[in-house]
């Protein structure tokens, strides 16, 4: 098999020098619109324009890359992201349909991986809502939906980045078609979901996943024998990835929530985290007061992102010498070299 060293620059260009992930996700849509909404009845594409360009200008330079969405955040914040800080663009469309069968995603109307390598992307990130026992026709549909993005990433040689959340049934406890996380999820759910698509013919470069244990009824890391249990759940969930990079998502956790989800990630072999609410989620409160917002994130945000880089740097696995000792990496010297 060729070497595709497109995808392989493409995750350098995502990492910092030892091969750890720390991405802010700026590409929220339903959430931010329905946010401002809230705030003042109507949110038009200005203030989601405006919204982004103040996410992305203050916390892309704490980052090694972030991921915008083509609709809002590429057009109005690329000019503010550091030429050196990786960058990823969203691929699927915030809206999806809602069957007797399942959840089925789509692309965003008139975006492509094609499009995304020409404006300079270094990977292309899609999210599919997935169940292992919603019907076969909308499992079909999803895994249809992912397999072409997976080839046409090989054709143009930029990495695939892939996520997978849970969703609830309509006649379910708590069903809501926000992007929340399911609380009433069963961990082995978000596993046999993984399993699934680490089949190659999707050709995932990376793993975005979430918690599979809600943060909220995570016992604090390392406190006692539940702690222990919940610790075999996302053993397992690196178990599944067969090898492949994974980092987590926040979906919608605080920020001592999200710390804790990484602790047993992190011990369970993750590289890193991909995260947008738990960091900036607060600071949006403050909207419409841009300049309160950005003085929030200046703030609590950035103090936060410092907590999350120091811990993936001490307890986050380099995505390349997955089985090396970081301390032995370290030693080794530069990432470039040991990539070589």
């Amino acid at each position: 098999m060729d070497v595709l060293y497109g995808k392989k620059w493409g995750l350098r260009r995502l990492a910092d020098t030892q091969g750890r992930f720390k991405i802010v996700a700026v590409d929220q849509r339903p959430p931010i619109e329905k946010l401002i909404a809230g705030k003042k009845g109507l949110c038009t594409f200005t203030d989601m324009l405006l919204v982004k360009r103040l996410l992305a200008e203050t916390l892309s330079a704490h980052a090694t890359a972030i991921l915008v969405d083509p609709n809002f955040a590429y057009a109005g914040a690329i000019d503010v992201v550091p030429a050196h800080k990786g960058l990823l663009v969203t691929l699927e469309d915030h809206r999806f349909d809602e069957t007797r069968n399942g959840r089925n995603s789509f692309a965003i109307r008139n975006w492509s991986v094609q499009k995304i390598r020409r404006i300079g992307g270094d990977a292309v990130k899609v999210l599919a809502w997935y169940r292992p026992d919603a019907r076969e026709a909308s499992r079909r549909h999803q895994q249809e939906f992912v397999q072409p993005i997976g080839d046409a990433c090989g054709e143009c040689d930029i990495p695939f980045i892939f996520e997978l959340l849970l969703y609830p049934f309509p006649q379910s406890e708590g069903y809501t078609t926000d992007y929340v996380e399911d609380v009433h999820k069963h961990p082995q759910m978000v596993i046999d979901s993984v399993h699934e698509f680490t089949d190659r013919k999707y050709g995932i470069d990376l793993f975005k996943l979430e918690s599979p244990i809600p943060a909220t009824k995570l016992a604090p890391h390392g406190s006692n024998k539940d702690a222990v249990a919940q610790q075999r759940w996302f053993n397992e969930l690196g178990l599944a990835c067969e090898g492949r990079p994974w980092v987590m998502l926040s979906a919608g956790a605080g920020m001592s929530e999200f710390e804790n989800v990484l602790r047993y990630a992190f011990q369970a072999g993750a590289n890193g985290y991909l995260a947008g609410r738990a960091i900036w989620w607060d600071a949006l409160q403050k909207f419409p007061d841009l300049e309160s917002v950005r003085a929030e994130l200046r703030d609590e945000s950035e103090a936060y992102i410092g907590r999350l880089n120091a811990l993936t740097e001490i307890a986050a696995r380099p995505f390349i010498v997955t089985n090396a000792n970081p301390d032995t990496i370290r030693q080794e010297g530069d990432f470039a070299r040991l990539y070589a």
